[in-house]
């Protein structure tokens, strides 16, 4: 009944879009699935994914045997090798089928590829460009480059509460801690993720959901960790401003799950990076990061079970904001560059122009 449901609902929303494309007759249709209705109706199709290019590459090079992705798939253009535990749970991107659908979630990328037009991507040569032309060598069609796409800082002011807590401390300081919308960690993780960050004696600001099966942070905290951290460290399970907070003088060092939405932003930031990949993508988002571009500490993990311990996340926060610490040294060198680049002047607007001009010669 439930499979009856859900396949009348996508059969129903198919219709709608397929009436709206044939009254507007768009040039494009830039789509992550369906991608059969614009070439239906013979209309240009971009699949615009919002993976890395590197992670695209990935995953849709050819084998994906558990050995491949820890080592890297054959042909792949850059040695990347994944923990066992990650490409364990990689694996599933050839197995996992759409409900009713019998269809894999590889499959379904891959369609996407194949049958479009041309490739989308938020980002830029100078940092994967050898990804991208991996890619338009594998699928033979064009891979447009908008550039990295990080919004400008709105002029707009943090919550009291927060701009208060933040300001007790020295400039460049204060740890921010957080994973995005999704991240649910399990309470083991949970608990030696936090006393890593009282390991380390910084201040230090989390926003992560409650782990699994419990209802709120405060009860997740472990035993006597609200007391000695004090004042020096804040727990939120909310929402809170991420850009805002990154971007606020106190702060100093930015753990992350590594989205590629969340990777930009912290390229874009002052704050050293730290980086706990979480699940999917993120696993080759975070080798790109302290591998390529060199400009993160990633923690270490446990190869077969993915665990991660308190002195794992302290030493990696401790390596990368030491000031005597040549890892920090240089990731803070490689992140001063990379962020000079990439934030300059004109430079996402010379993208942004760019991948106009290439939708229109796809049009010819």
């Amino acid at each position: 009944m439930v499979l009856q449901l859900r396949k009348n609902s996508t059969t129903f929303v198919a219709g709608i879009f397929n009436t709206m494309l044939s009254d507007l007759q768009p040039h494009f249709v830039f789509f992550d699935f369906m991608h059969w209705q614009a070439r239906r109706l013979k209309i240009k199709s971009v699949y615009y994914t919002p993976a890395s290019p590197a992670a695209a590459g990935f995953l849709f090079a050819e084998g994906l045997l558990v050995e491949d992705l820890m080592n890297g798939p054959p042909g792949f253009p850059t040695p990347i090798r994944l923990y066992k535990h990650a490409a364990l749970e990689l694996t599933w991107f050839t197995a996992a089928k759409g409900r009713g659908s019998g269809i894999t979630l590889r499959q379904r990328f891959m369609s996407g590829m194949w049958e479009s037009d041309a490739v989308g991507f938020k980002t830029c040569k100078e940092t994967e460009g050898v990804y991208c032309q991996f890619l338009e060598d594998k699928f033979d069609k064009p891979i447009l480059l908008a550039g990295p796409m990080v919004p400008k800082l709105q002029i707009s002011t943090l919550e009291e509460e927060w701009a208060t807590w933040l300001g007790k401390f020295k400039p460049k300081s204060v740890v921010f801690c957080t994973f995005g919308s999704e991240t649910v960690l399990k309470k083991d993780d949970f608990e030696e993720l936090l006393l890593g960050l009282e390991l380390t004696g910084l201040p230090f600001m989390v926003a992560l959901k409650p782990p699994s099966r419990v209802d709120s942070v405060e009860a997740a905290l472990p035993k006597g960790f609200k007391e000695r951290s004090g004042e020096r460290g804040v727990v939120h399970g909310g929402w809170v401003p991420q850009s805002l907070i990154l971007s606020h003088p106190c702060v100093g060092c930015f753990v992350t799950h590594c989205g590629y939405g969340s990777s930009w932003e912290g390229l874009r930031s002052e704050c050293q990076l730290v980086l706990l990949p979480q699940t999917g993508d993120q696993y080759v988002n975070a080798k790109l990061l302290s591998g390529d571009l060199g400009v993160g500490v990633e923690v270490e993990k446990g190869d077969e079970d993915g665990r991660v311990t308190k002195e794992a996340v302290s030493g990696a926060i401790t390596a990368a904001m030491g000031d005597e610490s040549e890892v920090g040294k240089r990731v803070r060198a490689k992140h001063d560059k990379w962020r000079e680049l990439l934030f300059s002047e004109g430079f996402e607007d010379s993208y942004l122009d760019n991948f106009v001009r290439n939708l229109s010669t796809v049009l010819q």
